[in-house]
């Protein structure tokens, strides 16, 4: 591995929408970087970043893959991220430790609902962006109105980097608006060799007036560069660059690129601008972290002589032993060495040290500040954990984890898989947070949770495959959440007595409903943590916690309830840490149901693309599927179809879809909210209407 300096590096991952390229487009980075010598294609099932055999089977990433590359003096670290809603999380983790990202949109169908998605994570976590608009070859093919797109639906703010040469079947280049040069990409090589050549004079006009046009938006970023612009002076491309990189760092501008990936045409100024635009791991903000018993706050430079802190942002389960995905913030790591988990609260070791490509690797015996490295031996370490030096504790913000909306069950086909099927699910677990399992109660059957239909089939194949356990399913189940729609107080008084002891809680409960997406809320006394002991405390918020987490009457999850404590009186002598569990435990029970409980069902944004024509069969099924239309907007021969639908309603969709469009038809959905579940669903579980 060369050695390259920290303003050298760049942390990258790709980020769009399902099918908008952005395998390909890693496949012609890698390719056109000199790490892989043959191009291999998604829909040949031979694309160096979609290893899992799923992967190639279904045509689609499941997992995050990263690798490293090196284009002219740049050290890039490449991460490949889903595009399917169901995958969420991995780009949530990738976003959280990368410093720049290449988002990817499709010429013709523009910005899709899970573009809409990536860009917002991008948002929360400050991630400069650069983009390229992708499949400008094909039929349909309109730059300006996913511009137009990004500006309405992102509330982004582009700027066209370049001008397309020929249109749709003909594009054969682009138009530098930087250097004012015309580019075109071989068709001998695979788009290795760009032939550089003056503008033709028939696209001057245009490309000058689209050069004012990004030269304009740069000027907000450097007063000099905008004094050259209002006195007509020429403005260098080195100076352009440098305006549109700050404000590219400040998230405030989105500089556009175009290209063709599956063409091989466009992808080179990418790699270029990904050098010029994107930030190095010195120029991202210091990281705040604290330390985690004082809170003790500190800001980490990227420097590998500071105090070690890293992420372990990924863990995968590699023929049975935890593989960790970590991003180095500050410090070193050598493998062999004990650091301290300050997430899990414990001390590990650090056996081996890898740069991953893909899903090989290559081994290191050093990891410094800027790194994005994998680590063997690390037996506690999850998903968000924050890693330290054991003689200089520190903590780090974790990630943001979407709840999972579908459940099924499972059971192995097999007796003798029993003991096995509640490993390997836990092994899945290690590297999944969005992926969650739970025995039931009254059945004892084995329920897995996900975040759609496509995530637990990927899993149920996985567990054939991987640990040779072959299961039965039942059909996807919904998973409602539980609320109240009633103020109400309620006191409870437990008294009884164990092993010689008087156990006693006594406590007065009100609860209060809240506006659909508030969350749960826990009010205690004022006074609690001067007038109780700690244990007591502790007891009281835990099983408050517990209660709204497991429900209080079929098993879902409490939301949009506030839940004071308003009286919680104590006797040193009698009231117990046990008393005031079972106290609580039983009063909150009892104020559910004098608080007219209900269900709340998840509510999926739906986004679907059908032949005009078969636009009227597709709105009446909405309705009869208690479906809300947002929107229906047309774009050519077909229409774009924007709606809120229940998720009941939309298992096995795809099938009716393709049957009303004659298989032409495609949706994309998202979970969007929650809202009341209908009288049949509350007539299942029980709930009294009245």
């Amino acid at each position: 591995m060369k050695s390259s300096s920290l303003n050298k590096i760049r942390n990258i991952g790709i980020i769009s929408h399902i099918d908008a390229g952005k395998t390909t487009v890693s496949e012609r980075f890698l390719y056109y970087t000199g790490e892989i010598h043959k191009l291999g294609e998604v829909h040949d099932g031979l694309a160096t970043m979609d290893w899992m055999e799923q992967e190639q089977e279904r045509g689609i990433t499941i997992t995050a893959t990263s690798t490293t590359c090196f284009w002219k003096d740049l050290w890039i670290n490449l991460i490949d991220t889903p595009g399917h809603i169901d995958f969420t999380i991995e780009v949530e983790r990738s976003l959280r430790v990368l410093d720049g990202a290449v988002a990817i949109f499709s010429a013709v169908e523009g910005v899709q609902p899970q573009s809409e998605s990536v860009w917002r994570q991008a948002n929360r976590y400050q991630v400069p962006r650069i983009c390229l608009i992708n499949k400008m070859d094909r039929i349909g093919a309109d730059h300006q109105a996913v511009l137009t797109q990004m500006t309405e639906r992102l509330d982004a703010r582009p700027v066209l980097m370049q001008l397309p040469v020929g249109e749709e079947s003909d594009f054969v280049g682009v138009i530098d608006l930087v250097a004012m040069q015309q580019q075109l990409f071989s068709e001998t090589d695979l788009g290795a060799t760009v032939e550089t050549t003056e503008i033709p004079v028939e696209l001057q006009p245009e490309a000058k007036a689209a050069r004012d046009v990004l030269v304009e938006a740069a000027a907000d970023w450097d007063d000099e560069l905008l004094d050259n612009f209002l006195e007509g002076r020429e403005i260098v491309a080195e100076r352009l660059l440098k305006a549109l990189r700050r404000a590219v760092l400040a998230c405030a501008l989105s500089p556009v690129y175009l290209g063709s990936a599956l063409r091989n045409k466009g992808i080179q100024p990418v790699l270029d601008a990904v050098g010029s635009l994107l930030p190095s791991p010195l120029d991202i903000p210091p990281v705040p972290a604290h330390h985690p018993e004082s809170g003790h706050a500190e800001e980490l430079r990227c420097d590998p002589t500071g105090p070690l802190c890293a992420l372990a942002f990924k863990v995968l389960s590699d023929d049975g032993r935890k593989l960790t995905y970590l991003r180095i913030y500050s410090g070193s790591l050598k493998a062999g060495a004990v650091i301290y988990n300050s997430t899990r609260g414990c001390q590990e070791r650090v056996a081996r040290l890898f740069r991953m490509h893909s899903h090989k690797r290559e081994r290191l015996d050093l990891a410094q500040a800027g790194d994005i490295v994998a680590a063997t031996g690390l037996k506690e370490a999850l998903t968000g954990d924050a890693l330290c030096a054991p003689e200089h504790l520190l903590m780090l913000e974790g990630l943001q984890v979407a709840e999972p909306v579908v459940s099924l069950a499972v059971e192995p086909k097999r007796i003798q898989d029993r003991d096995k099927l509640g490993l390997s699910l836990e092994k899945l677990q290690w590297e999944d947070p969005t992926f969650r399992v739970r025995e039931d109660e009254d059945t004892g059957q084995t329920i897995l949770t996900g975040m759609g239909e496509l995530h637990l089939d990927v899993v149920m194949t996985r567990l054939d495959r991987e640990f040779g356990i072959a299961v039965n399913a039942g059909q996807p189940q919904v998973v409602y959440r539980e609320t109240v729609t009633k103020p109400v107080a309620h006191q409870e008084v437990f008294e009884r007595e164990l092993d010689g002891k008087m156990h006693r809680g006594d406590v007065t409960l009100r609860l209060t409903p809240l506006k659909r997406g508030a969350g749960m809320h826990f009010v205690l006394p004022k006074d609690a943590e001067t007038t109780l002991p700690e244990e007591i405390c502790l007891a009281l918020q835990e099983t408050l916690q517990q209660i709204s987490q497991s429900g209080a009457l079929i098993g879902y999850p409490l939301v949009d309830i506030e839940i004071a404590v308003e009286r919680l009186p104590y006797d040193a002598g009698t009231t117990s840490v046990l008393g005031i569990r079972a106290a609580v435990q039983k009063g909150m029970m009892e104020a559910i149901r004098a608080a007219r409980p209900t269900l709340l069902e998840p509510v999926m944004g739906l986004e679907i693309t059908v032949p005009n024509e078969s636009s009227g069969k597709v709105l009446g099924s909405l309705q009869q599927k208690r479906g809300r239309v947002d929107g229906h907007e047309a774009q050519g021969v077909v229409d774009v179809i924007r709606a809120s639908v229940p998720l009941s309603e939309m298992f096995g969709y795809m099938t009716e879809l393709r049957s009303a469009t004659q298989g032409r038809g495609t949706f994309t959905m998202e979970f969007s909210h929650y809202d009341l579940a209908p009288a049949s669903a509350l007539e299942r579980f029980g709930f009294s209407q009245k």
